[in-house]
């Protein structure tokens, strides 16, 4: 095994991103001919490595889901600092037909499911590095089919986004001291969110709840509106795809790392797959959502009056107050003020079959169609949801967009029954 204190520029060297225990074993057991490998526990540690210490990378294997912060995401990030192009690997848990496609053009050149087995890796990954020079051409650079935003709607998000944000800046410096005062902690934070054409960024929102909301969860059980035999919650139940609110504000807002809580998906990787991100913490997403399911022994977990949500937080989630910094994500192109709610990477990860691709082939909005839809009709399903991202990937234009936008306000105002 490498190490980073002995780089030498004549040396080849394999990098290693989040290497689990059985991962490092079996790579160790590999002949990788003259190559030495170098461990990373992430790609900013090797992204600093490989320029200070002019490292001669010749390949990179990520353990890593697809579309996690390790996956393709890392790999376009190496591409956009202008690192050298060597071939990538990723050991992935997920792994089906269509993350694999979805993998190979991004420019990666090979997946491995988990438990990868030797003498694949070992004969992959030196067949491929040793023809590198005439394989790399060949290789994808971006995803073939992803949607681009039409230049009239674009230039209608730009203006639209930059005007709220200009007009609304006071109101956000208020919110932001508000949520301060009341409690200790960021007054924003970021998770990120998979959207058009599986491209992943960073989804802001203002923090709603106390510090220590995802402590408090298991102290709340009996506050829980569903029971684990509740005919109106199964057991195996589905939980909705889109992003609800109680699901993405409490994980951000705790004041200390709390990663040791892992989902199954991260164990086996070692790491968190799924972060939230909050100053300079970190946490599981899809392990807290899980553990928010499952509290108590039911499928779900509702609170009327929920306790942990602050005076401050109650108010921006009833107004909507507290979607208003993704008018930023829309100012700088990485969503769109109408079209498909972006979503958790452990979601969309579920989503890349051909019955579901679609809604990816749109724009990642703010508010869409079955925000609309919804108003009214109280709970939607998670097949409805989906099948209505669907219509609107079919259907969407500027022209219904406006109408999506003026349907929007009262949906907005509406209190949905708890």
């Amino acid at each position: 095994m490498g190490d980073s204190t002995l780089a030498d520029g004549n040396i080849n060297y394999l990098a290693v991103i989040h290497g689990s225990e059985d991962v490092i074993a079996m790579l160790n057991c590999c002949d990788f001919e003259d190559r030495q490998i170098l461990y990373f526990n992430n790609g900013v540690e090797l992204a600093s490595a490989w320029e200070s210490k002019k490292l001669n990378i010749v390949g990179i294997i990520s353990q890593s889901e697809i579309l996690a912060p390790s996956g393709i995401t890392l790999l376009e990030a190496f591409k956009n600092k202008g690192l050298p192009n060597v071939p990538f690997f990723l050991i992935s848990n997920q792994y089906n037909s269509n993350l694999r496609k979805l993998a190979l053009q991004a420019g990666v050149v090979d997946v491995f499911k988990a438990p990868a087995k030797m003498h694949k890796v070992q004969l992959r990954v030196n067949f491929l590095i040793n023809h590198w020079k005439d394989i790399k051409s060949k290789v994808h650079e971006k995803v073939n089919d992803t949607y681009t935003v039409p230049r009239g709607k674009r230039a209608f998000d730009i203006f639209f986004s930059g005007l709220a944000l200009l007009m609304l800046s006071p109101l956000f410096l208020l919110i932001y001291i508000l949520v301060r005062l009341e409690s200790k902690g960021p007054a924003f934070y970021y998770s990120l969110r998979v959207g058009t054409g599986y491209r992943v960024f960073k989804f802001y929102k203002f923090r709603s709840m106390f510090v220590n909301a995802d402590q408090r969860l298991k102290d709340l059980k009996h506050l829980n509106q569903y029971s684990a035999s509740g005919a109106d919650a199964p057991a195996d139940s589905p939980a909705p795809v889109t992003n609800a609110a109680p699901v993405e504000t409490q994980k951000s807002v705790s004041p200390s790392p709390v990663t040791t809580m892992l989902c199954n998906d991260c164990l086996k990787a070692g790491k968190c797959q799924f972060p939230v991100y909050a100053d300079k913490n970190s946490w599981c997403e899809k392990d807290y959502a899980s553990n928010k399911k499952t509290a108590a022994g039911s499928a779900f977990f509702k609170l009327k009056n929920d306790p942990r949500i602050t005076k401050v937080g109650n108010f921006i989630r009833n107004t909507s107050i507290d979607e208003l910094p993704q008018l930023w994500n829309v100012f700088i192109g990485d969503m769109s003020i109408v079209g498909n709610r972006p979503l958790p990477l452990y979601e969309a990860e579920k989503l890349t079959t051909d019955k579901y691709a679609l809604r990816f082939n749109a724009p990642a909005g703010i508010t869409g169609l079955w925000q609309v839809e919804k108003r009214g009709k109280g709970d939607m399903s998670e097949e409805e949801r989906l099948m209505l991202d669907n219509v609107y990937a079919k259907n969407h234009s500027l022209k219904n967009d406006l109408r999506l936008i003026f349907k929007t306000i009262p949906a907005l105002l509406q209190k949905e029954s708890v």
